[in-house]
């Protein structure tokens, strides 16, 4: 019997179907649908489908690391410019004060979400447990904006301000409702959080960001991948984010290892050098020995002719000589040749310091520096420690040392 007193039909495999068994007053249950037959492959996503849902994953990922940023940066902004207006008249309940009228409802309507977060246990740090920690991107720019007396001191510029936090809004909305993202509305985003960041006061915090800045991205997850900053297909694509001129210009120390080093001798000028160089800069320059046997085997690794890479490292060494002849302290402009193998060429600027930065390339045996895979590596990235582990330094400490290395061993050039 069922709870309403209806008799049930029998389970038995034997009177399936069969009416005539079924007893007067019972009501017959409908067989579940054999689901497997029916669900299979429109479910499936094809390959193209993955790759699309991937990349809307990672566009929509870059934009929320940066809309976070910002919103954390001016949420400090906001409760350090306001807070000592209205705490010591309201106490916590100062950025209701703050509202003021205008913003009522949707400082209530924050007020409401915190007391829901609380009973439910969301708030899972203390620091989180007031209203200004539920305001959105727009309800903090409106503060500002209701109280820019208190900012203007600050801050040169409110259009400024404005006009970035207008660039944001549409990826905001976008991001919130895990809607696609198209790469144009994300460049817009990336650009006005920078330039955002940089209003507010807030630094990347790494020194040589100045020669490459560092990326939301990097920022908060790159120590997955030690110290590599980006990696290239080659060195085309690498000068076209990282120009030589950005790379060296300004640089206090230079140290490179390689063949013919050409990234430095053909793309920054000598001009430029002796410019860096009478500003207090110190270089060191470590080309492969062209009598060398070395030089022998990698011209017949590539297929070029007898002689052809050796005179063609010789041209660079001369140009260098020229450049070094031309300095009033030409002890701060050391060359050196090595006869070893070459394994890689490196170019570390500022290696020395926090604010370093390197690009390094292995040799391949069958293609040319420039159309060798290329790493980009920070110095002075501090790894994140994690549980059980011990911090260890990254691969710019590692080519710095092969450096050294090699340089110990190698022959100065007159």
């Amino acid at each position: 019997m069922s709870s309403g007193g209806l008799e049930l039909p029998p389970g038995d495999a034997g009177h399936e179907g069969d009416s005539a068994d079924v007893p007067p007053g019972a009501v017959s249950l409908a067989r579940p649908v054999d689901m497997a037959s029916h669900i299979g492959p429109e479910l499936d996503w094809s390959a193209e489908a993955w790759s699309e849902v991937r990349t809307r994953a990672q566009r929509a990922g870059r934009a929320y690391i940066w809309l976070n940023l910002v919103e954390q940066r001016l949420r400090a902004v906001v409760a350090a410019v306001l807070r000592p207006v209205y705490e010591h008249v309201h106490g916590d309940d100062w950025v209701v004060a703050a509202a003021g009228p205008a913003g009522q409802e949707w400082v209530q309507r924050a007020v409401a979400v915190r007391e829901v977060s609380r009973r439910k246990g969301y708030l899972l740090d203390p620091a989180d447990d007031n209203v200004l920690s539920f305001l959105t991107l727009p309800q903090l720019r409106e503060l500002m904006v209701q109280h820019w007396p208190c900012f203007e001191p600050y801050f040169d510029d409110r259009r400024e301000v404005e006009l970035a936090l207008d660039e944001l809004e549409v990826a905001r909305n976008v991001v919130s409702r895990n809607r696609a993202l198209n790469e144009a509305v994300l460049a817009q985003a990336e650009r006005a959080s920078a330039r955002l960041l940089e209003i507010l006061g807030s630094g990347a915090g790494v020194p040589s960001a100045d020669r490459l800045p560092v990326d939301a991205v990097e920022d908060l997850v790159g120590d997955r991948y030690a110290d590599v900053v980006s990696v290239h297909p080659d060195r085309v694509r690498l000068q076209r984010q990282l120009p030589a001129e950005d790379l060296f210009g300004g640089a206090r120390r230079l140290d490179a290892v390689g063949i013919g080093l050409n990234l430095l001798v053909q793309n920054f000028s000598g001009r430029r050098l002796v410019r860096l160089a009478e500003a207090g800069a110190r270089v060191r320059l470590l080309f492969l020995n062209p009598a060398s046997s070395a030089i022998k085997r990698r011209e017949r690794e590539l297929g070029i002719r007898k002689g052809e890479l050796g005179r063609a490292v010789e041209m660079n060494i001369l140009h260098m000589r020229r450049v070094r002849s031309r300095l009033r302290d030409p002890g701060a402009f050391e060359i050196h040749v090595f006869d070893e193998t070459p394994r890689f060429t490196a170019y570390l600027v500022d290696g020395d310091g926090p604010d370093g930065l390197a690009v390094v390339q292995s040799y391949l045996r069958r293609a040319r520096g420039m159309e060798a895979p290329v790493l980009v590596l920070r110095g002075g990235r501090p790894s994140v420690v994690r549980s059980g582990q011990e911090s260890e330094h990254g691969l710019f400490q590692t080519y710095r040392e092969e450096f050294e290395s090699v340089w110990s061993d190698s022959r100065p050039v007159s």
